[in-house]
């Protein structure tokens, strides 16, 4: 029997992040109620990177106790180590938020951060059905806020009301999906759920209840053809926001529906083998990942937005992504983490450079002319973060991606995948070019006269773009990093 004080004990790092959210919260309505927003924010900022280094430190110390009854938390290695990563990527998050002007209510945007990088610890952390969809919904709910927290513009509130209205639907198809396999299986925790399905063939509620459960968490990670919602929530959400929801909630998002996949349905894969087809999940995925990396590279081409260019490119990341899944390996799974990990880095960075820009109105390519001349750092630190999405070496990108696509080609005898990466590859090609349209825009063309003159750039907001972009250059030079935590975690997720 587990007492109220073991809860308390397991759950010390979400309460850390939590009551950060809730200090910023009262301490901006009450003592900061009249000062001006630049100090409001420096300090919500500072009470919320103390909250998260303290949730890092209680996760370094996670006592005896590791699991409850029922799969409600199961704290392995590895979801540790996605835990760090999803409070890591809030504090840049907050930081970077600092320079942002598009709000007067500064505590409530910070600490729905922190409650929604809440969500996400406990979503990462569950194996129980009923769990995993609170702990996403909260997450949504929390999201869609954030989308529309500019109150000031139109773009804003439509982009919020879209990924409502999508978010909502497919919150419909993933309750769905999650009550069939509670109806075939009667139990609600990932491990009982594939005991039970342990059949020799499969039930063609299965088959639905898989599909549902794919149609829900692909609208989470943004895979075609559930993305709709992406490029006009990137392009008309608060900068910072659009660069939260890109990177920490795709981070856990994949770990959960890896978890949901590897484990509650490790007896239902099927094979993706274009000659030795057989019903499960893993053909299902197949087909979203081809539908993403073509539809989310080809259609970034086109865009003259950065935003929309790079919720594009987001979609097609997801397509990269999912092959982690396919493989059903822990080299696999491995190799999902680090790229995803890696990804929200540089997407993070991204959406930092153009929140520094956001007061010059940068949205559209050509307001990036001369970039290199106005502001060499920014500019500097946005070649980093475009070439690693684009997968060029020594960067993070480029190890993330040939670290995906071999274990992909391990994943069925005979190569049975190799038509998954050789179009993987294909598009990764395809994504380089519209990367180097971007980086044209602001290393070759020439700036108007209008925009010649230098920008000036926090110097908090320069410095943690550096510091991002000196990961992506560490893990992708020393991938053994962050590989070396990973080998020693996954094997317990994936057996």
């Amino acid at each position: 029997m587990i007492s109220y004080s073991d809860l308390l004990r397991i759950t010390r790092p979400e309460i850390a992040v939590a009551l950060a959210g809730l200090l910023a919260l009262m301490l901006d309505l009450t003592v900061l109620r009249r000062s001006a927003i630049a100090v409001r924010f420096r300090v919500a900022a500072l009470v919320a990177c103390i909250g998260c280094i303290a949730g890092i430190a209680l996760l370094q110390h996670p006592g005896t106790l590791t699991a409850l009854p029922d799969s409600m938390l199961v704290l392995t290695p590895a979801v540790r180590l996605i835990q760090i990563a999803v409070l890591v990527l809030a504090v840049f998050t907050v930081v970077l938020s600092t320079s942002a002007r598009f709000t007067l209510h500064v505590g409530e945007y910070i600490a729905i951060i922190l409650f929604a990088t809440v969500a996400m610890m406990f979503l990462v952390a569950t194996q129980n059905l009923l769990l995993i969809f609170v702990a996403l919904e909260f997450l949504s709910l929390s999201l869609y806020i954030l989308a529309g927290f500019d109150k000031s513009s139109r773009q804003s509130a439509e982009a919020a009301l879209k990924y409502f209205l999508f978010g909502g639907m497919s919150a419909g198809f993933l309750l769905f999906g999650m009550s069939l396999l509670y109806g075939l299986s009667g139990s609600i925790e990932l491990p009982r759920i594939a005991a039970a399905l342990n059949a020799p063939h499969l039930d063609p509620l299965l088959l639905i209840a898989i599909v549902m459960v794919v149609i829900g968490f692909g609208f989470k990670v943004a895979a075609a053809p559930f993305h709709l919602w992406a490029p006009d929530a990137y392009q008309g959400a608060p900068t910072v926001s659009a660069g939260f929801i890109a990177s920490s909630s795709k981070v856990a998002s994949f770990f959960i529906f890896a978890q949901v996949a590897l484990i509650g349905l490790a007896t239902a894969p099927g094979s993706g083998v274009a000659h030795g087809y057989t019903p499960g999940w893993v053909p299902v995925l197949c087909i979203a990942s081809a539908l993403s990396m073509v539809l989310g590279n080809l259609a970034a081409i086109a865009q003259s937005s950065v935003r929309r260019l790079l919720a594009y490119s987001a979609i097609g990341h997801a397509g990269y992504m999912l092959l982690g899944l396919i493989d059903r390996t822990p080299q696999g799974l491995s190799a999902l983490v680090y790229y995803v990990v890696t990804y929200a880095l540089a997407s993070l960075g991204a959406f930092g450079v153009l929140g520094a820009l956001e007061s010059q109105g940068v949205d559209r390519l050509e307001d990036l002319r001369g970039l290199s001349k106005r502001a060499p750092g920014l500019a500097f630190c946005l070649l980093i973060f475009l070439l690693s999405l684009a997968g060029i070496p020594p960067l993070s990108g480029f190890f993330g991606k040939f670290y995906i696509f071999a274990a992909t080609l391990d994943a069925e005898p005979h190569f049975g995948l190799l038509w998954l990466v050789l179009l993987a590859i294909a598009m990764s090609a395809v994504s380089l070019y519209y990367y180097l349209r971007v980086l044209k825009q602001a290393y070759v063309a020439e700036e108007s006269t209008t925009t010649a003159a230098p920008l000036r750039i926090p110097a908090l907001t320069h410095m943690t773009l550096w510091i991002i972009a000196a990961l992506v250059v560490l893990f992708g030079c020393a991938p053994g990093l962050l590989l070396g935590w990973l080998n020693v975690a996954i094997p317990a997720v994936v057996r």
